[in-house]
């Protein structure tokens, strides 16, 4: 409870966008906010913004390591247990395009209090679970639920200031990539020691504790729109339509995730087989390099405050260019020397890919303050379709003509990214 009380007691110091002080959960009516203060964040508030959107989408995570204990325990089959993260990824997608909308029509205070309880509800549910079937039914309500991530992202960039947004925006998306990146490193760890459903009663718990911060530090937000749930929903492809800076921006972020998931999803085929035969706990430890580039996002948000974020996402498309094009030389090294090199190029490659989300959230939440969830599921959308692309992209490439050749689709993709980023429009689109 001491997280708890230094948030709340922190949150208070914000402002609301009139220039008078925000109460903070002083009282069970909260003042409003709108589209920021003046005054930067409180380190408290940043706090909960931060760790609640990576204990949230963290939850989507969790069951991967997970599956084989799992299936035995529960008395399921390999191919059953496997619809577990399948099902949660698939009420994830489902919630960015469904729900998140939904922030611009209603308090999101209010969305992210509910969201939290569903989660943590469905979390609880899930790690008592006597039976396949309801287990099944928890994991899709848990990446339903789990997009309760994205309703705090757009928080976060009404909170700020206008000129350190940026710098926000990426402390938050940095919580959110440690989240995904480290959880499946967590859960593998308290699953060996406590068993499964321990993991899942301590995931439900943490979410909880984020609720219960969320309620006393987070102020109330004032509704930007007026439109029906329907109306919502449709106005995304207005938005799409409208703006030629979200078009660009999920065109591109949506194309370097292509190469992104082409990687990690045969990454562990390659390292299993001539000449490494390691297993799957290796693939997976190659998974922490990249943390690293998930801490660089505030770096890229502070850049993009102060040069603009246009000059952000071409350094992370020519990055990610660059440390997919190096692995091209894996052949003709020794075999550690090529594992080196790997590890080297997916902190490269990993750290452009999220310094460019980042940017792009800037740019995006800058285009209309009205609509920045539907904004935001529009660009998160574009950067699922592209993993999806690219993980079955990547396994039929894999399978014809070997793992250079995923390389080279890897690096194309993010030249092609770079391209959208220096078309000539993209600095005066709006």
């Amino acid at each position: 409870m001491s997280f708890i009380r230094s948030v709340h007691g922190a949150a208070g110091s914000g402002t609301s966008p009139a220039g008078g002080t925000v109460a903070m959960a002083r009282a069970s009516q909260p003042a409003p906010a709108s589209h920021g203060g003046s005054e930067p964040l409180s380190s408290g508030l940043r706090l909960l913004l931060a760790s609640g959107a990576g204990l949230s989408v963290a939850s989507i995570y969790y069951s991967q390591p997970m599956l084989g204990v799992m299936g035995a325990s529960i008395g399921a089959s390999d191919t059953t247990v496997g619809l577990v993260p399948t099902l949660t990824q698939l009420g994830y997608a489902l919630g960015i395009l469904l729900l998140a909308p939904l922030g611009d029509r209603f308090d999101r205070r209010r969305i992210i209090l509910v969201k939290a309880a569903l989660l943590s509800v469905a979390l609880l549910l899930g790690g008592i679970a006597p039976n396949i079937g309801l287990l099944l039914a928890m994991s899709f309500a848990v990446g339903l639920t789990a997009t309760l991530a994205q309703d705090i992202v757009p928080a976060a960039a009404t909170l700020a200031p206008e000129h350190e947004r940026g710098k926000v925006v990426g402390t938050v998306m940095t919580g959110l990539l440690l989240g995904i990146l480290l959880s499946r490193v967590i859960s593998g760890v308290v699953a060996e020691h406590f068993g499964w459903r321990a993991m899942y009663l301590v995931a439900a718990a943490s979410v909880a504790l984020v609720g219960v911060a969320a309620w006393r530090g987070l102020p109330r937000f004032r509704p930007t729109s007026t439109l029906s749930y329907g109306a919502l929903l449709g106005s995304l492809a207005s938005l799409w339509n409208k703006h030629g800076a979200l078009r660009r921006a999920a065109l591109a972020q949506g194309l370097v995730s292509v190469g992104f998931s082409a990687f990690w999803s045969t990454l562990a085929v390659m390292l299993h087989g001539a000449p490494f035969h390691l297993g799957s706990a290796a693939a997976g430890a190659f998974g922490l390099a990249g943390a690293a580039g998930a801490l660089g996002a505030p770096i890229a948000g502070r850049v993009a405050d102060r040069f603009g974020p246009e000059v952000v996402t071409r350094l992370g498309a020519a990055l990610a260019a660059l440390s997919f094009a190096a692995m091209l030389a894996v052949p003709w090294l020794e075999p550690n020397h090529r594992l080196w090199l790997i590890a080297a190029s997916a902190i490269g490659f990993d750290l452009g890919a999220q310094i460019m989300l980042v940017a792009h959230q800037t740019i995006v939440f800058g285009i209309d303050p009205a609509a920045r969830s539907r904004l935001n599921a529009v660009l998160f959308v574009c950067m699922f379709i592209g993993m999806s692309v690219g993980a079955v992209s990547g396994s039929l490439v894999l399978a014809r003509w070997g793992w250079m050749a995923v390389t080279l689709l890897a690096t194309a993709s993010a030249l092609a990214a770079l391209a959208v980023r220096l078309f000539p429009g993209a600095r005066t689109a709006r």
